[in-house]
C-alpha cells in the first residue's frame, strides 16, 4: 500500500489568513470571536461570531471567481491557492487526470441561498433569480472551481458529513492515492456560515453560546460554564501527495498520513452517544490502521465545541481509548477559532501538523474551572500553549447524524 504525505497548507481563518498567522494565534491563544458584522444580529439569542477578517478574494481570485461564486467557495479557492502555492509543486510536470480534488463543506452557499430568497420575495417588480443562483450554492461547487481555477482533471468531488465533512475528505483522498488511484490531491474544507438561517437556526437548537457581552471569553470548551459553541468560518486547504512522488520532486513534507477512520454513533440526530462508544471505537480503528499504540499519541486536537454534552461525551470516549495516558496532551482549538463546522477538520488537522513540526501544543483558552465531570487523569493543556516533543497528533471531527472521523498524522 502506498505512503501519503502532506507537502502543502492554506488557511484562512477567523485568527489569521495565512498558514502562518494562523499557527501562531492559535499558540499565542489570541480568539477570533466579536460580534457579528455580516448583518444586524440584534433579534438573535446569538449575537457573535468567530468571522474572518480583512478578507481580500482579489489576491488569489479574479474578477469573474469572485462574482460567480459564493464565499464559501472563494474561501476555498483563496486556501487551496495558498496551498499549492506553498506546495512549491509544478503542476506542469504531473498528468492533471492524477491529481484531483475533495473539498468538503457542511452547508455550501448558505449566503447565497438566503440573499436570492429575500431579493425574491421582497421584490415589488419583476421578481427573478439571479442565473448563478444555483450553480453558486452547490454544496460541491468549490470542488467544481478549484479543480477548474488549476486544470486538475483527477478525481473530483464532495463528501458532506456536517462538522466531520472535511476529516472525510482528507481521508477519502489519502485513500485514493494508496490505491494508486491518484498521485495527489489538494482536499479540506470551507465554510461561510455565519449567516441570519444558520444562525437562527442553530439559536434554535439552543446549541449556541449566548454570552454576547462577553465574546472572547464565550467558546470555552471544559469549562465547567460553557454555554454551547461559536460559530467561525473559514478554510483549511492541505496537499496530500502519494510519498515517492513527493520525495522524487524534491518536497518538503509536514507529515505523514498514517491512520484514518470514520465511524456512526447510530444514536441522535444532534447529540452524540452519551459514553463516546463510536468515538472512541474511530480513534481505536485509525491507531490500529497505523499499528501504533495508544501510549504513543503525544498529541490531540478535539473536536470539543464548549457544548454542555458534546465535550464530555468526547472526553469518556478519550478515556475509553488511552486511559489516564501520561503522554497524551489534548487541546480544543475551537476555544481560539470557534467552530468552523465542515471545515473544523481540515484547519484543525493543520494545527496538529503545526504541532509535529514545532513541538508546541496549542492552548484551551477561557478554561477557568474545569467540568467536574472529566474523567481524572486526562493531561488537558489548558490558557497556556505547551512545550513537548510531538512525533503522533490526532485529530478528531465529528458531526450531526452521528458521523465521527478520526486522521492520525506522524513526523517524518
Amino acid at each position: 500500500m502506498k505512503r501519503v504525505v502532506v507537502t502543502g497548507l492554506g488557511a484562512l481563518t477567523p485568527i489569521g489568513n495565512t498558514t502562518e498567522e494562523f499557527w501562531q494565534n492559535s499558540v499565542a491563544g489570541k480568539s477570533g470571536a466579536g460580534k457579528i458584522t455580516h448583518f444586524n444580529p440584534e433579534k438573535f439569542r446569538t449575537q457573535i461570531a468567530c468571522e474572518v477578517k480583512d478578507f481580500e478574494p482579489g489576491k488569489y481570485l479574479d474578477r469573474n471567481e469572485i462574482k460567480r461564486s459564493d464565499v464559501y467557495t472563494q474561501y476555498a479557492l483563496y486556501a487551496a491557492s495558498q496551498c499549492l502555492e506553498d506546495s512549491g509543486l509544478d503542476l506542469s510536470t504531473i498528468d492533471p487526470f492524477d491529481i484531483g480534488v475533495i473539498w468538503g463543506s457542511g452547508q455550501g452557499g448558505m449566503s447565497t441561498f438566503e440573499d436570492e430568497l429575500e431579493n425574491y420575495f421582497t421584490k415589488d417588480y419583476n421578481p427573478r433569480f439571479n442565473p448563478f443562483f444555483i450553480p453558486k450554492m452547490l454544496v460541491n461547487m468549490a470542488s467544481g472551481m478549484v479543480s477548474m481555477k488549476f486544470g486538475l482533471r483527477g478525481i473530483n468531488y464532495t463528501p458532506v458529513s456536517a462538522c466531520a465533512t472535511s476529516n472525510t475528505a482528507i481521508m477519502d483522498a489519502v485513500n485514493y492515492i494508496k490505491l494508486g488511484k491518484a498521485k495527489a490531491f489538494i482536499t479540506g474544507g470551507s465554510e461561510a456560515g455565519i449567516t441570519q438561517g444558520s444562525i437562527g437556526g442553530f439559536a434554535a437548537l439552543k446549541a449556541m453560546s449566548t454570552r454576547n457581552d462577553d465574546p472572547t471569553k464565550a467558546s470555552r470548551p471544559f469549562d465547567k460554564q460553557r454555554d454551547g459553541f461559536v460559530m467561525g468560518e473559514g478554510a483549511g486547504a492541505l496537499l496530500l501527495e502519494e510519498y515517492e512522488h513527493a520525495v522524487a520532486r524534491g518536497a518538503k513534507i509536514y507529515a505523514e498520513v498514517v491512520g484514518t477512520a470514520m465511524t456512526a454513533d447510530a444514536y441522535h440526530m444532534t447529540s452524540p452517544h452519551p459514553e463516546g462508544l463510536g468515538a472512541s471505537k474511530c480513534m481505536t480503528l485509525a491507531l490500529e490502521e497505523a499499528g501504533i499504540s495508544p501510549e504513543e499519541v503525544d498529541y490531540m486536537n478535539m473536536h470539543a465545541t464548549s457544548t454542555n454534552a458534546g465535550d464530555i461525551a468526547e472526553l469518556n470516549a478519550v478515556y475509553k481509548t488511552f486511559g489516564a495516558s501520561k503522554n497524551l496532551h489534548i487541546s480544543a482549538t475551537k476555544s481560539i477559532t470557534g467552530h468552523l463546522m465542515g471545515a473544523a477538520g481540515a484547519v484543525e488537522a493543520i494545527l496538529a501538523i503545526k504541532a509535529i513540526n514545532h513541538n508546541i501544543v496549542p492552548p484551551t483558552i477561557n478554561v477557568d474551572e474545569l467540568d467536574d465531570r472529566i474523567p481524572e487523569g486526562m493531561q488537558i493543556v489548558t490558557n497556556t500553549a505547551y512545550e513537548k516533543d510531538i512525533n503522533i497528533a490526532m485529530s478528531n471531527a465529528f458531526g450531526f447524524g452521528g458521523h465521527n472521523s478520526t486522521v492520525l498524522f506522524k513526523n517524518i
